[in-house]
Parts: C-alpha cells; sequence; structure tokens
C-alpha cells in the first residue's frame, strides 16, 4: 500500500459516499485508476465494508453510559455471551486497569440502564459513569495518519 492509497483510504473514512470522480480530483489520478486501487484494496481486506452512522433523532431520549466491569477469567465467556445479547449494548472494550471490561451502552429508559448494571453485576463489580455531553466525536483515521 502506497501513499495514494492511504490518502484514498482517508477519504473515504471522511465520506464513504464521495464519488470515485470526487476522490480521482483530490488524488490526482484518472477515475478508473482510482476504481481499481478501490476494487484491490477491498479484495485484500484493507476495506472491510462501508457503513452508516445514525444519530438519534432529538426527540427520541437515550441514555449513554459507560459500565466498567470487573469479570474473573472463568467468566469472561459468560459475560461476553450476556453483552452480545443486550440490544442495547454499542461496544465492549477488554481493558486493562481495575476494570476487566468497559461496555458503552445506549438505552431508552433509566430503568433499562438499571437492568444492564445489574446484569452486569452478575459477572462482578461494576461503576457506571452517565455521559452527559460528547464535546469531541471523530472516528479515527484507520492509516493512523492525518488526510490531506
Amino acid at each position: 500500500m502506497d501513499k495514494l492509497d492511504k490518502k484514498i483510504l482517508g477519504l473515504l473514512a471522511q465520506n464513504a459516499r464521495m464519488s470515485v470522480k470526487e476522490i480521482a480530483e483530490h488524488v490526482s489520478l484518472t477515475s478508473p485508476a482510482v476504481s481499481s486501487r478501490i476494487h484491490r484494496m477491498e479484495k485484500e481486506g484493507i476495506i472491510d465494508g462501508y457503513t452508516v452512522l445514525l444519530k438519534s433523532p432529538e426527540s427520541r431520549q437515550t441514555v449513554n453510559a459507560l459500565i466498567s466491569v470487573s469479570v474473573a477469567p472463568a467468566g469472561r465467556e459468560e459475560f461476553l455471551a450476556a453483552v452480545h445479547a443486550e440490544r442495547q449494548v454499542t461496544q465492549c472494550f477488554h481493558v486493562t486497569g481495575s476494570h476487566s471490561y468497559i461496555v458503552k451502552v445506549a438505552c431508552d429508559t433509566m430503568q433499562s440502564l438499571e437492568h444492564l448494571i445489574t446484569r452486569c453485576q452478575r459477572s462482578g463489580p461494576t461503576s457506571t459513569q452517565i455521559i452527559l455531553s460528547t464535546p469531541v466525536d471523530r472516528q479515527p483515521d484507520p492509516m493512523g495518519s492525518p488526510v490531506q
């Protein structure tokens, strides 16, 4: 993968709907050349897919929170199965530090958050932080470098 591939990936990471023609203009290549590079990166598994990130409608209230859980090694499989089964779980991170996992959730109500906390407590001690706002919300560049 060369510098042009990285630049193409950076542009797609910013806007996956950007047309091949627009990308070609940004990287000073022809549209067929860009299309060929994108197709190659898809075949090689560098590009694993395209997605849509949905924002919650303003009228719908959600409670976003981080639940930190200390899970004993013997209970990890059961904990992860339970987390996978919960629709309100948006992400689960295996982390270092005083807890084993941090579970990011988006709940419809405080009662559903309480249910999730109780469910996590079956696996071990928890600590929960409710997310009040998100002053910075940027997606990391998949190549680890700024887009030019």
